[in-house]
């Protein structure tokens, strides 16, 4: 009779470890603000079709065009992207998804997970990008600035997790300068990021984040965020 009685238990202390683990996600640490709340796409919006995905092209639209590509957008957006055990799921046949409000300097973290021979990235001020792949695409980790030219590109080593598992980015910009950890190693220290729209000027002083669409599944939660004030 006893037996049974352990059984239970034990069904009831995984259920509650489970519960636990998933209450975890999506509540962001102290200081820091969650930019997805884990049940929908509040405070985000459809990255507009190009050219207009392009900061400097986005500028240049009138008030009302601008209105009208975005209700396009995010018409796109909701067909694509979906909210499914708290994770935001991209179904590889739309576009990036963006944050709704722009960032200058910030500290961020963020769980992505792909498939086999997925591709996508992090966009910071709108700009390409902070590279997430499967590193058997070309031989290199995720985490590197992969549109730097004269500043290094690739990540400073292989630091992704299995394919199919859950990785942490923690990125931190100030000025043109980029840190990235993957799964809590460095593999960007301290990097200038290039403006990949007009490499003539520096990074745009602020912009949106997004998350990068490359035509695969790709999965998205924990995304927390705090500002660091300009000068400090």
């Amino acid at each position: 009779m006893k037996r049974p009685v352990r059984c239970t238990f034990w069904v009831f202390f995984i259920c509650v470890l489970a519960i636990a683990a998933r209450a975890a996600d999506n509540a962001p640490p102290k200081g820091f603000t969650a930019l997805f709340n884990g049940k929908d796409l509040s405070g985000w919006k459809g990255l507009l079709k190009p050219p207009y995905d392009n900061p400097i092209e986005r500028a240049k639209l009138a008030p009302e065009e601008l209105k009208k590509l975005q209700a396009e957008a995010d018409d796109l957006m909701r067909k694509t992207w979906k909210v499914e055990d708290g994770a935001l799921v991209y179904n590889g046949k739309g576009f990036s998804l963006a944050t709704a409000k722009d960032y200058g300097d910030f500290e961020m973290y963020v769980d992505w997970k792909i498939g086999r021979g997925g591709d996508s990235g992090i966009y910071l001020r709108g700009s390409p990008q902070v590279q997430i792949w499967d590193p058997k695409i070309a031989k290199v980790g995720s985490g590197g600035l992969y549109n730097n030219q004269k500043n290094p590109g690739k990540p400073a080593k292989v630091a992704d997790q299995p394919i199919g598992e859950w990785n942490t980015f923690y990125i931190k910009m100030v000025g043109e300068q980029v840190i990235v950890k993957l799964n809590g190693e460095t593999v960007v220290d301290n990097v200038t990021m290039e403006n990949y729209w007009d490499r003539k000027q520096p990074i745009f002083p602020i912009g949106q984040i997004e998350l990068q669409h490359h035509g695969s599944p790709l999965w998205f939660k924990n995304i927390y965020l705090r500002e660091i004030p300009r000068g400090k």
